[in-house]
């Protein structure tokens, strides 16, 4: 590793500046163990604890024990209150100080690809699939789960080693700005956006402000002469990508890499080259994930075999596109969900589901004045696909629903108080929400 000595040294990149904190370098400390935490129960040693501030909690309050548990960690806190000690380093603002830490390590390993990955829909599945591809062939480390923010992302990058040869980072936004910030501390060398939809609007103001913000990171790639993997099939990240190098992938022969979708009955398979590959993922709307996915392993050189392997033997979780069976057959894919994914979902069910299909819908939240109008376009999507058996779940379906014929509950505790005095069998259910709606809670009375 180059520069271990002075990680401190001061340069600017346009977005941060990194330079000398007092007499402690927070770099040279970390690099002994690669760990750092922001839990004062989980410090292993020499582990850097950084003391950061919620809405209910303060991790400066347990600063002075972390740095006394004589573990050799290093404790970074902004409370100037805090006695002298030889192992807490105070500075302005820890957030700001651990991602200056993991923008600096991130440079510092030279060997090191990084892959972001960002879009309305479907950019926690990508992330999964293309680790998944990955990991078949190289040492990679990827975001956990969606922890995808201004915390999330320097965490990721904070768990590289000198081993790592890949990072694939997801980038989530709903606000103007968020994905340049978390471009500018993740440096990509590449990336994804996966598509770009109506999500978030009371944060970014209009469809336009969605545009922009995903953009960001395709602006950062051509600033820095990146590259970028392209579902070709989208007109809108087409017209985005302009004259930067991108590698496509789709449905035409033109493209880098061609994936065909075979079936989705309730499974989705697909075909490419002389490969037809089977998942374990629900509905048509994944083919542009699993199409990502191959398209990065064939780029950076992943066994054909291997690709396919890779993504039949992936399994969902954390309610995302799930098949449970028992009494019922449920399609769980409450993780989240916003106008586009909802209309995806609820089209596709209406192709597999069958004549005793149940529909379990969610409110979409974060819609701002936009709300009205994209709940009724999805009631008049229910009737327009002829769902007779529909529960609607929160306010403002509630609100907006004039059919008699649909059931509606302020909250998923009225939902499930139904369902066990009129239990449900035989059924296929799709459940699909925001998750602020909790539609998991459901699921033990109708599994």
């Amino acid at each position: 590793m180059q520069n271990r000595k002075k990680p401190f040294d001061t340069y600017s990149n346009g977005f941060f500046s990194i330079h000398k904190i007092m007499t402690v370098s927070i770099y040279e400390h970390y690099c002994k163990a690669y760990k750092v935490t922001t839990d004062s129960r989980d410090v292993a040693p020499d582990a850097v604890f950084f003391a950061l501030k919620g809405e209910r909690f303060d991790g400066n309050d347990f600063a002075l024990e972390v740095a006394e548990k004589g573990i050799a960690s290093l404790v970074v806190a902004d409370r100037q209150s805090l006695p002298d000690h030889p192992r807490i380093v105070k500075v302005n603002d820890t957030l700001q100080a651990m991602q200056e830490l993991a923008k600096h390590h991130r440079l510092q390993m030279k060997q090191l690809k990084v892959l972001s990955i960002t879009g309305t829909n479907g950019k926690t599945t990508t992330k999964e699939l293309v680790s998944a591809v990955l990991s078949q062939r190289y040492n990679i480390i990827y975001t956990q789960g969606n922890y995808n923010n201004h915390l999330g992302v320097p965490l990721t990058l904070l768990r590289i080693t000198p081993e790592t040869e890949f990072a694939v980072v997801e980038m989530g936004a709903n606000h103007p700005g968020e994905i340049k910030t978390l471009a500018n501390i993740a440096c990509p060398d590449y990336g994804i956006i996966t598509n770009i939809g109506k999500a978030h609007l009371e944060g970014f103001g209009s469809f336009e402000g969605v545009i922009k913000t995903k953009n960001e990171l395709y602006d950062y790639l051509k600033a820095h002469q990146k590259a970028a993997f392209v579902n070709g099939d989208n007109p809108l990240l087409m017209s985005l990508i302009g004259d930067m190098s991108h590698i496509t992938y789709g449905k035409e022969a033109v493209m880098d890499c061609q994936v065909l979708p075979d079936c989705c009955d309730p499974y989705l398979s697909v075909s490419w080259k002389a490969h037809r590959i089977a998942t374990h993922l629900v509905g048509s709307y994944n083919f542009e994930n699993v199409a990502a996915a191959i398209a990065v392993g064939q780029y950076f050189g992943v066994d054909e075999a291997v690709i396919r392997q890779a993504l039949e033997s992936y399994q969902p979780t954390n309610s995302r596109s799930q098949v449970i069976e028992g009494k019922n057959r449920i399609i769980m894919d409450a993780y989240n969900a916003n106008p586009t994914s909802m209309s995806a979902s609820v089209s596709n069910f209406s192709g597999i589901c069958g004549d005793n299909a149940m529909l379990v819908l969610g409110d979409m939240r974060e819609l701002g004045d936009a709300s009205e109008k994209e709940h009724r376009t999805i009631l008049q999507l229910i009737a327009q696909s002829g769902f007779h058996q529909v529960f609607l779940v929160g306010p403002c379906f509630c609100q907006f629903n004039d059919n008699p014929a649909y059931h509606t509950f302020p909250t998923v505790e009225d939902l499930i108080a139904y369902l066990e005095q009129h239990p449900v069998t035989g059924r296929t259910i799709l459940v699909k929400g925001s998750r602020g709606i909790r539609l998991e809670k459901v699921l033990p009375v109708i599994q």
